[in-house]
């Protein structure tokens, strides 16, 4: 292998390289990939969105795992989360 050539392939294993650290970047800014809501799993004012009747969106859940506010998680994580009133739902949980 020539200079000429040694050079285009550093360059070329350099931009891979420079492509997946931005890629990885990228999915670390965003949360790292896909995101599903999950019901009752959000803190007092702490949900996404959708609290029930007399609350408009973000931040306005009441109370603390309310069934009816979601937040935003990693998907296929919902399901799997632990709280005091049970565990995150990918639906809606009528009122108590």
């Amino acid at each position: 292998m020539n200079k000429t050539q040694s050079t285009v392939a550093a360059a070329a294993v350099l931009a891979l390289i420079g492509g997946a650290a931005s890629a990885a970047e990228k999915m670390a800014a965003d949360g790292g990939g896909a995101k599903e809501k999950c019901y009752g799993v959000a803190k007092a004012g702490q949900n996404d969105c959708m609290a029930g009747p007399g609350t408009s969106c973000a931040g306005t859940a009441k109370v603390d795992y309310d069934g009816q506010a979601w937040k935003t998680v990693a998907k296929g994580t919902c399901v799997t989360i632990k709280t005091p009133k049970g565990v995150g739902s990918l639906t809606p949980q009528p009122k108590a």
